[in-house]
């Protein structure tokens, strides 16, 4: 079971008991306003809440420590560097081969086709380099901002 509260509530100002026979005093007024001066305060003075635990159940048992020994510690170290090597060689091995085709050097000025694209205007007049770069390198030539051709339109194209 979980107490969510458990403030004690105290009496705000201290009860006096008048001696027999002592006279009456009068009854004094509170001013007007939102927070009256007196003395008593507007608020019951009681002690903040406190919170004690989470409410989550754990167990206070002993438990005793069991130290890793250096020879486990090794050998846990041998196995994340063997998995470490394990995964570099198989990334190493299984990444496609870099290109080795260069990017043609020479530059002629190329007409579009009818329905011709940026990708089969750079494989027409250059099929031996990849034509990703082409395409950029022709956008670039001539300042292209979109990839939609016209036809009958000349541009400036690396070819080779």
């Amino acid at each position: 079971m979980t107490v969510i509260d458990d403030r004690q509530v105290y009496i705000s100002a201290p009860v006096y008991r008048r001696a027999a026979g002592a006279p009456v005093a009068p009854a004094r007024r509170r001013p007007a306003g939102a927070r009256a001066r007196g003395p008593h305060p507007a608020r019951p003075a009681i002690t903040p809440m406190q919170y004690r635990g989470t409410g989550i159940a754990f167990s206070r048992a002993q438990h005793a420590r069991r130290p890793v020994s250096t020879a486990v510690t090794i050998a846990l170290a041998g196995v994340a560097a063997l998995i470490t090597l394990w995964l570099g060689m198989v990334g190493h091995f299984s990444a496609t081969p870099a290109a080795t085709e260069q990017m043609p050097d020479q530059l002629a000025v190329v007409q579009v086709q009818a329905g011709e694209t940026l990708q089969q205007l750079a494989g027409r007049v250059a099929p031996d380099a990849p034509a990703g770069q082409v395409v950029q390198r022709i956008r670039d030539l001539n300042k292209l901002e979109s990839a939609s051709l016209d036809a009958g339109q000349t541009l400036i194209a690396p070819i080779g």
